[in-house]
Formats: C-alpha cells, structure tokens, sequence
C-alpha cells in the first residue's frame, strides 16, 4: 500500500468514519481507530474534543491540508460577512484542487492535488500548479490537453461513485468544468456530516 493510500485510510480509521464514500475504506469492515488500542471502549468527549474531530474530519477531507493553510482559511471566512462557517465551506469547495475533484477529473482530493502540483491543470487557459488557489465564479478550470488521455482521468470520469454538484458546470467531452458560485453546506455532496460550525468553535474559543 502506498503511503498516501496509508495516510487516507488512516484517517478514515482515526474518524471512524468513511469521510470520502469510497468502497475500499477500511471501516466499511470495522469502525474502530487504527493501532493495538484501537477497539479501546471510548470515553465521553468533551466539547473541545468533538471541536477538534470535526476540525480534523473537514481539514483531512480536503486531502489533509496543512494546519496552516486551514487556519488561515478559517481567518479569511471570520473576516467576511456572513456566517462563518458556510464561508469557510465556501472558502474549501473554491480551492482549485477541491473543484478539479468536484469536477471528476480525478478519484480523491488526494489524486487533486498532485494532478494540480504536476501541472496538469489550466484556469481560464492559463496553467495553474497551486493546489489552493482560489477559483473566482465564471472561471473555467479544465484538464491541459496533453494530459486528458491519463488513465487516472479517464477512469475517474467514468466512475459512477459520486455526482457532480449544481455548482459547477462539466463539460465531460472538452474535459472542463466552470465554477458558477460558492456553495452552502447543504449543496456539497459530503458522504458523512460535517460539523463546520463546531471548526468555528474551536478555533473562536
């Protein structure tokens, strides 16, 4: 097992939870943490403890962004008017490498960000290798055409394990996807509840 595949699973273990709906999560087997001490009966949490699991279960969504880039994200969204934690979903679902998985031009945010780093994406014709950039509404994202023939793509697009959402538009054929808006919590497609108004807590108290 690669160790990117490691690290996904074991933050699926760690959650006890199957964050991405994939079929090989090791919990659709068994719902209990990685390690000898695993199966441990678990105590009560306390609310700082339930603060921070649902910090960890968004921010290792997204792929396990670093703690930095996610705490200065939860920084941009307590600045904006509005409710903070549906701009701070806002905020994640507007990463490029975030729309590049939305979009099905790759299996997991994992695959995104390296297809991103790699090159092999453009915004609005213009190649773009920074997995957290920002896409504006209106910008189109698309797959650089030397690179649409890669198997990852290919079978990423022809995977029916999960749907694209109303707030992005795919051109399957031109292998391109525009951003129409940032989302609210309840337009993106999460496999298990996310909590971002718990995130808000933790980083506030």
């Amino acid at each position: 097992m690669s160790k990117r595949h490691s690290a996904k699973y074991k933050i699926d273990r760690r959650m006890g939870e199957n964050i991405w709906g994939r079929p090989k999560s090791p919990v659709n087997q068994r719902q209990y943490g990685p390690g000898q001490h695993g199966q441990r009966r678990k105590n009560k949490v306390s609310d700082f403890g339930l603060q921070l699991r649902a910090k960890q279960k968004l921010k290792g969504y997204y792929g396990n962004i670093t703690e930095k880039q996610f705490s200065s994200l939860y920084k941009k969204a307590d600045a904006k008017k509005g409710n903070t934690a549906e701009v701070l979903i806002g905020l994640l679902e507007s990463r490029l490498d975030a729309v590049v998985y939305r979009a099905k031009f790759v299996p997991t945010p994992f695959a995104a960000r390296q297809f991103v780093n790699h090159g092999h994406v453009q915004v609005n014709g213009k190649r773009v290798n920074i997995a957290s950039y920002s896409v504006k509404p209106g910008d189109i994202v698309s797959v650089r055409e030397r690179s649409r023939n890669m198997a990852l793509v290919l079978e990423a697009m022809q995977s029916v394990e999960r749907e694209t959402p109303d707030y992005i538009e795919v051109d399957a054929k031109g292998l391109s996807a525009k951003f129409i808006r940032q989302p609210e919590l309840a337009e993106v497609p999460y496999p298990v509840k996310m909590e971002p108004n718990l995130v808000v807590e933790y980083y506030s108290s």
